[in-house]
């Protein structure tokens, strides 16, 4: 089959949409390698996340030369993808090019959340309109809709009122290295580089409202001054991040709180996860929850909260709370640092978990299941 793709995230974006996309091109690649992938994309970063795709013989890359690089997605794209006689267009974070059902040309469509839906509030109202045109257009014309997890997929059907039948769930893998141990022999190098001490509790995530940041801090606010271990926050954020630093210099919890904006690379960040006592994740709503099973890979316990698709993603042997309830959160964390037991069944049974469900192979077998059904249809 010639698949082709829509790889702005995958060379613009180096977080969740260009995560997802270059882990699953990485894993067609390596498990299906007989097939010819094809990514389209208005530009290209050079970035150590990109350099394997870049120049790859494995990969036949198309750069808009269009001046117009919006209008090339939604309608312009069609042109290239009959000259290179594509069989299947794969829009990999919630887009497929406006009448690519008239084209011939078949299509699937991944949507990661309707975040957009669930808390308007969070969005401009120009931003809404656009996103519900796109999501809507790709959900009702896609030949297949993929949803990363059950929750996104309830999301589609109450939204878009689309028929259970059209969707498959198919979970995000990481990327390939959080399922090999890491290649670095003296951890605690990378930690000094970050100013990251021996001992410590997690928070991976970008800090914007609703990843609820602000819940952690509140926790440690009544977790008191006897408790010693501090929290590394691993994200960047702007206006909220100014909130929340604002509500750590009220509590006086200032030497508690190491800001790590970024990391050089993800090899850093699985070291970071791998020493961590546990990972605290409590937004209000994620699609996934991909730094949950990076975590649970690492062999870092974690705590999370209970909504959305988040139960999905860290199945039964990670602690849950209320993420409006800091007193629930208190609780949970008191548990993972006083009883060691606790700890040790968690992350034996946690890594299993994750190794099991998010494995690279079942989840790229599942794709291609999928684009063989749609190409045979």
């Amino acid at each position: 089959m010639r698949i082709g793709f829509d790889a702005k995230r995958l060379f613009c974006n180096f977080s969740g949409l260009g995560n997802y996309s270059r882990a699953m091109l990485k894993n067609l690649n390596q498990f299906y390698p007989e097939n010819e992938y094809h990514l389209y994309t208005t530009k290209v970063k050079k970035h150590l996340e990109t350099d394997f795709f870049i120049d790859n013989i494995d990969f036949h890359t198309h750069i808009s030369e269009s001046t117009f690089k919006a209008y090339w997605r939604s309608y312009g794209i069609i042109n290239n993808l009959k000259k290179d006689k594509i069989d299947i267009f794969h829009g990999l974070s919630h887009e497929i090019p406006f009448n690519i059902q008239k084209s011939g040309i078949k299509s699937v469509v991944t949507i990661h959340d309707l975040i957009f839906k669930r808390y308007p509030d969070t969005y401009a109202a120009f931003d809404r309109k656009m996103y519900d045109l796109k999501f809507r257009y790709s959900c009702k014309n896609a030949d297949r809709i993929i949803a990363i997890s059950e929750s996104t997929k309830r999301d589609i059907i109450k939204y878009y009122g689309i028929s259970e039948s059209k969707i498959d769930v198919v979970y995000q893998s990481c990327n390939p290295l959080f399922y090999k141990k890491s290649p670095i022999e003296k951890p605690a190098i990378v930690l000094k580089k970050y100013n990251i001490p021996e001992q410590y509790l997690l928070s991976v995530g970008s800090v914007i409202k609703r990843k609820n940041l602000e819940i952690i801090i509140e926790a440690y606010h009544k977790l008191g001054d006897n408790f010693k271990i501090p929290l590394v926050i691993v994200g960047r954020g702007k206006q909220y991040k100014a909130h929340i630093q604002e509500k750590i210099k009220s509590y006086g919890l200032e030497d508690k709180m190491i800001w790590v904006d970024f990391l050089d690379d993800n090899l850093h960040l699985q070291v970071v996860y791998q020493n961590a006592l546990a990972m605290i994740y409590p937004s209000i709503y994620e699609g996934f929850g991909l730094p949950i099973v990076e975590s649970l890979l690492s062999n870092t316990p974690v705590i999370a909260a209970n909504t959305s698709s988040l139960p999905e993603a860290g199945g039964n042997d990670t602690l849950y709370f209320d993420p409006l309830d800091s007193n629930a959160l208190v609780e949970q964390i008191l548990k993972i640092v006083n009883d060691m037991d606790l700890r040790e069944r968690m992350i034996e049974n946690g890594y299993q978990y994750a190794l099991h469900k998010f494995t690279a192979k079942k989840i790229t077998d599942e794709i291609m299941a999928i684009y063989k059904r749609v190409y045979n249809s």
